[in-house]
């Protein structure tokens, strides 16, 4: 990673962005939208400062050997792109089949948010919220679909609103029995 510039050059910058906008940085109602930026930026950005790991790292071995399917379906989530920084807004869907232990609900929600407030594409954000949790918990396999629509696509370029992306990620028995498959996507549906 290169040097990540401070505040205020951030800040800074954001002027410049106002100025080649074509408008005055210094006039009245846009003297302080460079800080308000920056601290939006800071809260759309702020799953750099998170590890996923880390949020999954608490889990519950006392489970009575359940090993049934757990589904978390209809997370809301609020990314970017990251070919021009404009919002990829969705729902993420999560299953995974249990060994030995299991993870808080809110975790998994938590671990979207993660991936989610970084700069992304659909297809990498999918894979990783899935290898995260084959990673640390270890189940006999997870899937992950996610839906979204794209701002980069309905707001400019083709301007096609109304469509939806939808991607999946799918590991262990997801990816290999079409019936753990079958279930999950039955679940969410």
């Amino acid at each position: 990673m290169t040097h990540k510039p401070n505040k205020e050059q951030a800040i800074e910058a954001v002027r410049t962005l106002i100025s080649w906008a074509g408008d005055d940085p210094m006039r009245e109602g846009l003297l302080d939208t460079p800080k308000r930026v920056i601290k939006s930026y800071e809260e759309h950005f702020g799953g750099y400062s998170q590890n996923p790991n880390e949020i999954l790292a608490r889990v519950f071995s006392e489970i009575e050997n359940y090993d049934e399917m757990i589904v978390l379906s209809d997370i809301e989530f609020e990314s970017h792109c990251e070919h021009h920084m404009l919002p990829i807004i969705g729902k993420a869907h999560i299953g995974y089949l249990p060994t030995n232990k299991v993870v808080g609900i809110s975790k998994l929600a938590r671990v979207v948010d993660a991936f989610a407030k970084r700069l992304q594409i659909q297809e990498k954000f999918t894979a990783q919220i899935a290898n995260a949790i084959q990673e640390v918990l270890e189940p006999k396999g997870v899937g992950v679909i996610v839906e979204a629509t794209h701002h980069c696509m309905s707001t400019r370029g083709v301007h096609k609103s109304g469509s939806t992306m939808k991607t999946s990620h799918m590991t262990g028995l997801f990816r290999k029995d079409a019936r753990t498959r079958e279930e999950f996507l039955k679940l969410i549906r």
